[in-house]
This record gives C-alpha cells, sequence and structure tokens, in this order.
C-alpha cells in the first residue's frame, strides 16, 4: 500500500465530496474572474463605469452602434498596475447612435432612443477626431484641417484621412449580453468587476479575523489564568452582540467607503476563530510536545507560534472558509444599506439597492435578481467548502475509514 502523508489523505477523502467539489470549482473560477476582469470584461473604464444614459434598462442581448467622439481633454494614461487593476479611463465619449452618415467634413447622427427618431445631430470631424484645445481655431485650407490639440501640437490632415481614421477606429457595435442599468452601464462588466469587490473584502475581512482571533485564543489557551478570563469577557461581550449590528456600529465610527469596510468585517468575525482556537490549545497544550519544547528551554512565542499552532491548523481552516461566506453576506448588506462601498463601485449589495424597485416590473426583474444570485451561489460555494473540509478533517471520520 502506497504511504499517504495526512495532506494527501485529507485531499483524497476532499474529492469524495461532490458538493465540495463543485463549491471549489466555482471559488477556482471567481478568483480568475476577479483577477481577470478587466481584461475579459468589455467596459474598460475605471469600476465599469461607462454611463450611457439614452440606453439604460435595455434587456440582455441589446446590441447598439456607438460613435466614440474625443473629448477636448488630455487623456490619462494609467500604469500597468492601475490599467490592472481599475482599468482605463475613456479618452472617448461613447454616443450610442441609430443610424449616422459622413457628409463632406461633418458626421451627422441620430442619438439612439427607444421611442421616437430624435432630431439629427452634426459634429466636425476634425473636432471628432483630435482633442483640440479650442474647436474655434479650427483651419481648413484647401482640403486641409489644421489646429492646436489640448497638448500644444499642431495637428493637420486632410478631409479624406480624417474620414478613414473615423470610420476604422471611431466606430463600434457593441452587445450587453446581461443587458445595461438604469445609467446605460453593461451589467456584465458590473457583475465581473463586482466579483474582485467581493473576494477583497472577503479575504482581507477573513486575514484581520485570523490575525485577531489567533493571536488572543492562543494567549488565552496558553497561558490561561487572568489574561484567559479577559480574554473569554471580551470574546462574550463581543458574541452578545448582533454581528450586523455591531459591523454597522463600527463602520459608522471609522466612516463609508471601501477600506473601511473590510476592517469593520474583519473586527467582528474574529470571535468565533479566537473560541476555537483557545480551545484547540487547552487540548494540546500539555501534550509531550509542548513539554519537549519547554524543556528545551523554547520561548513561548516558539512554542505556540511553531509547534501548537500547525497542529490546529485544520479547524482554523475550515472556520476561515466559514467565515468567508460571512463576510461576502456582510459586505453585501453594509452596500445594501449604503455604508458599504460607495458610488461608482460595483459592489454587488449596492447593486441590488440600485435594482430592487425594479423586481416587481415585467422585463427588468434581472437587473437585481443577478447580483443576488451571485451572492447567493459564492456563499454556498464556500460552505460546501468549509463542511468538505470538516468532513475530511474530522480524525473520527479517519478511523471509520481505516
Amino acid at each position: 500500500m502506497r504511504y499517504e502523508s495526512p495532506g494527501q489523505q485529507v485531499w483524497r477523502r476532499f474529492r469524495k465530496n461532490g458538493a465540495a467539489m463543485s463549491g471549489l470549482a466555482v471559488i477556482a473560477l471567481a478568483i480568475l474572474v476577479a483577477l481577470c476582469c478587466t481584461v475579459i470584461r468589455s467596459d474598460e473604464s475605471p469600476e465599469a463605469n461607462r454611463i450611457c444614459l439614452p440606453i439604460g434598462n435595455q434587456r440582455p442581448g441589446f446590441t447598439s452602434d456607438f460613435l466614440l467622439l474625443r473629448k477636448n481633454q488630455e487623456a490619462m494614461v494609467p500604469g500597468l498596475w492601475q490599467k490592472f487593476w481599475n482599468g482605463t479611463p475613456d479618452s472617448m465619449q461613447w454616443v450610442a447612435v441609430s443610424d449616422w452618415r459622413i457628409a463632406s467634413d461633418t458626421v451627422f447622427y441620430h442619438e439612439w432612443s427607444p421611442d421616437a427618431l430624435l432630431p439629427e445631430q452634426f459634429v466636425l470631424l476634425a473636432e471628432a477626431v483630435w482633442p483640440i484645445l479650442d474647436p474655434h481655431q479650427l483651419v481648413n485650407r484647401d482640403g486641409k484641417w489644421s489646429a492646436r490639440d489640448v497638448y500644444g501640437t499642431i495637428r493637420t490632415s486632410s478631409t479624406e484621412e480624417l474620414r478613414t481614421t473615423f470610420r476604422e477606429h471611431q466606430v463600434t457595435r457593441r452587445t450587453f449580453l446581461l443587458g445595461t442599468d438604469r445609467y446605460g452601464r453593461d451589467m456584465l462588466s458590473r457583475l465581473l468587476t463586482g466579483t474582485r469587490i467581493t473576494f477583497f473584502v472577503g479575504l482581507v475581512a477573513v486575514v484581520i479575523a485570523l490575525l485577531v482571533g489567533v493571536t488572543l485564543g492562543s494567549l488565552a489557551g496558553f497561558f490561561r489564568g487572568r489574561i484567559d478570563r479577559f480574554i473569554l469577557w471580551l470574546i462574550n461581550v463581543t458574541w452578545s452582540m448582533p454581528t450586523l449590528l455591531l459591523v454597522i456600529a463600527i463602520t459608522l465610527l471609522l466612516g463609508k467607503g471601501f477600506s473601511q469596510v473590510f476592517i469593520a468585517v474583519g473586527l467582528t468575525l474574529w470571535v468565533d476563530v479566537a473560541r476555537l482556537v483557545r480551545g484547540q490549545i487547552f487540548s494540546v497544550r500539555e501534550q509531550e510536545f509542548v513539554t519537549a519544547g519547554r524543556a528545551l528551554g523554547y520561548k513561548n512565542a516558539r512554542v505556540i507560534f511553531r509547534h501548537i499552532l500547525p497542529n490546529i491548523a485544520g479547524p482554523v481552516l475550515v472556520v476561515a472558509a466559514a467565515n468567508f461566506s460571512t463576510a461576502i453576506l456582510l459586505e453585501a448588506g453594509l452596500s445594501f444599506l449604503g455604508i458599504g462601498a460607495q458610488p461608482p463601485t460595483p459592489s454587488w449589495g449596492a447593486m441590488i439597492k440600485e435594482n430592487y424597485g425594479y423586481i416587481i416590473l415585467p422585463g427588468t426583474a434581472y437587473l437585481a435578481v443577478l447580483p443576488g444570485l451571485a451572492i447567493l451561489l459564492l456563499t454556498l460555494a464556500f460552505t460546501f467548502v468549509a463542511n468538505g473540509l470538516r468532513d475530511a478533517l474530522d480524525s473520527r471520520q479517519q478511523l471509520l475509514s481505516a
């Protein structure tokens, strides 16, 4: 019989749990989306916040032509990391159109409208292609256009060159697979970006909870006495308060914002970790390896962090996975109440708050249902993984399987 390490045995038992493996697959997919959302989403703007009011509340599969009209301002060029994390600020104004044409040196278009044909609008080709400092300084001499742009450079092109540039680079068609919200923003891009927000808040909150909970639980379980009584009193006081109410109180104290959310959530999830670590250390602190460490003159910190904690890592990992799902729900609740991540950050809870009024309207309920399903799916995934880890690490299950 081939020898299996304890980790291999746990993984073998975990793989037999279909629900846990399904949850792990969902989490892996969500992590991939969170890391690459700025690459795979169709809205490249920061926070997927490209607003186009005329196409608001369009159903899934909606398609429209867009004219990209150059803004008369310097284009912001983000660094590589900022571009990967936030996206690229738009240097163009996206205009949804029902039809358009070029006549001579002018672009004529009808802005898209769901009801009636709007009056025809127009813009000069040079003004649409170049970021011009002052449109009144445009000069046309013998078919050659020239003007000073916002960078101080003199631009010169023929009308035919401007036409070619506009047709090739400033006309596009976009399909919104999940439709648009009330502001005309791509719903799919907002959902994908919300995955990153949710994961980041959950991860940081769980890390904070582990740091605080493991530290206090280790001190209480190892030293006992007055330290244990004080920490246990602190745990009981914190546990006596409703979690959501405590999170709201901390958030109001720290202020609204993205960074305040994961601090508030993390400072409420440490209690379960601390009680678990305290109880686990109680059960192992008198074992031979702890006594041997003391006999060798090791400091208490080394005995705790190098010898005791690795032996109780399994139960702590289970609680951390369960806390991740709790952090997702708390973050969504805070954002729904308006004290979490602030607009235009696409938090799933905030998306439900923006669109929950559409639930009773035919054809638009998906605006609130989709982020709700995303929260449900990710929460269930972490719950299944936590249950699978608990079963795989259960010593009684190990004895039965043996």
